[in-house]
């Protein structure tokens, strides 16, 4: 394989998808000397055919805003790669949503699938609805309409899709009460990050979150460094950045930055479980603003606009909200401030540049498809207890949480540790999911 060939066709085939081609660079790149030790890969062509999706429905969204207007939006489904099982993934509904990234996510997705242990394929969705200053009730027609165009291309065998950016337990409900109207089918494994009365999983809300923590306690460890006591900046106040900052409290560390658009919120004394339950509230509102943060909490919170949460010294940064939200220069003023651990919790959160310079400089550093697989993880575990028609404890669900992404810690310590001991985790989580992946096509025939 040659990693700049392959990539300058795809640059040539899919220009300006940015995104997309920067996810695949970073995996190639990690790949390529195991990858040409099996020369079986090369005469199947994995890599050519792995770094292209299945298929990409694209359909249009009409619906009614509550002035009575009728409104268009573009939606999508990715169905990247079913080698290991059918295809799982989240949707996502932001403004800025293009097929070049959802195309990375479901790349990317393809594999953090394949560390979770679990049987299932790579996927994503989602549409450039702006749920931003929208309704319940818009927010609901939207769903609906959505789902009018998606439901015959999923199923709890075939493609289950869950949440994401800017589609949480409100919009999944929504989604599924249309698929059962249209379906006429009452399996709850269609979808997963449901409601705890109709199927969900106890402990899907904080999975990722969660997930990212016991990932990030395992790396400390491996390094013989203790996450008590240690101070946190993390990004975005959606479900993802709630879980991470309930468990890192739980652990013993003092998260003092919380990101949003408009600046950071600095919390001196560390965040409360009030804050935290208000973070639910901010994200609820579809306001956007973690300015709320300061408004609710005065003497506790400090809001700075125009600021991220990486202008706060701190010793670990969390990026949990979208992708490439962490920059070279984010990266210096986090080192010059005492950082030296960072772990994506968002995908694809850091730039390359940022990459790169943690990497150069002995800052800890590992990828969102490591860390952030505890979400997919029990997502995984939902449709295992949808298929069974059975629900488990917070103690069951939570032990296998903490067994997966142990698992997945070994797996990047296995494919990366480098000569000196130390441990490349974008190198090893990118080598551990491939060769799942890429045996499971060899094995299948060329299809």
């Amino acid at each position: 394989m040659n990693t700049n060939e392959i990539l300058a066709k795809l640059r040539a085939k899919y220009p300006g998808e940015n995104e997309y081609l920067q996810a695949v660079q970073e995996v190639l790149e990690s790949v390529e000397e195991v990858y040409n030790q099996h020369p079986e890969f090369e005469k199947a062509k994995i890599v050519e055919r792995m770094v292209e999706p299945d298929r990409i429905f694209t359909f249009r969204v009409t619906w009614v805003d509550d002035q009575g207007q009728v409104q268009t939006n573009t939606g999508y489904r990715v169905q990247f790669n079913s080698a290991i099982g059918p295809y799982k993934g989240g949707l996502r509904f932001h403004k800025a949503v293009t097929p070049s990234m959802l195309k990375f996510l479901g790349f990317e997705q393809t594999f953090k699938n394949a560390l979770t242990t679990l049987p299932m394929g790579g996927a994503k969705g989602g549409s450039d609805f702006d749920p931003v200053g929208k309704s319940n009730d818009e927010i609901m027609r939207f769903c609906q309409a959505f789902m009018l165009e998606l439901w015959q291309c999923i199923g709890p065998d075939q493609d289950i899709p869950a949440g994401d950016v800017g589609v949480g337990g409100r919009e999944i409900g929504y989604l599924y009460g249309m698929y059962k109207k249209l379906a006429r089918q009452y399996n709850t494994g269609v979808l997963t990050g449901k409601g705890s009365t109709w199927g969900g999983s106890i402990l899907r809300p904080e999975a990722t979150g969660f997930g990212a923590l016991y990932f990030t306690q395992h790396l400390l460890e491996k390094a013989g460094k203790d996450i008590k006591g240690k101070k946190i900046a993390l990004s975005g106040f959606g479900n993802v950045a709630w879980g991470a900052a309930t468990k890192a409290t739980e652990l013993g560390a003092k998260v003092v930055a919380i990101s949003g658009p408009d600046g950071v919120c600095h919390i001196p004394g560390g965040i409360t479980k009030e804050m935290i339950d208000y973070m639910l509230v901010m994200r609820a509102s579809n306001r956007n603003k973690v300015e709320d943060m300061a408004v609710k909490f005065p003497g506790a919170c400090e809001f700075v606009a125009g600021k991220k949460a990486w202008s706060i010294p701190v010793d670990i940064a969390l990026p949990c909200a979208f992708q490439n939200e962490l920059s070279e220069d984010d990266a210096k003023e986090l080192a010059a401030n005492g950082c030296w651990c960072c772990c994506e919790v968002s995908n694809m959160g850091c730039q390359p540049g940022a990459i790169h310079y943690f990497q150069n400089n002995g800052i800890l550093f590992a990828p969102g498809k490591a860390v952030n697989a505890g979400g997919v993880a029990t997502s995984g575990l939902e449709m295992t207890q949808n298929a069974e028609h059975i629900s488990w404890d917070a103690k069951e669900v939570d032990d296998k949480l903490h067994f997966i992404m142990k698992s997945i810690h070994e797996q990047c310590v296995k494919f990366g540790t480098r000569a000196d001991g130390s441990v490349d985790y974008v190198k090893g989580a990118n080598i551990a999911g491939f060769m799942k992946v890429a045996t499971a096509m060899l094995e299948q025939g060329t299809v």
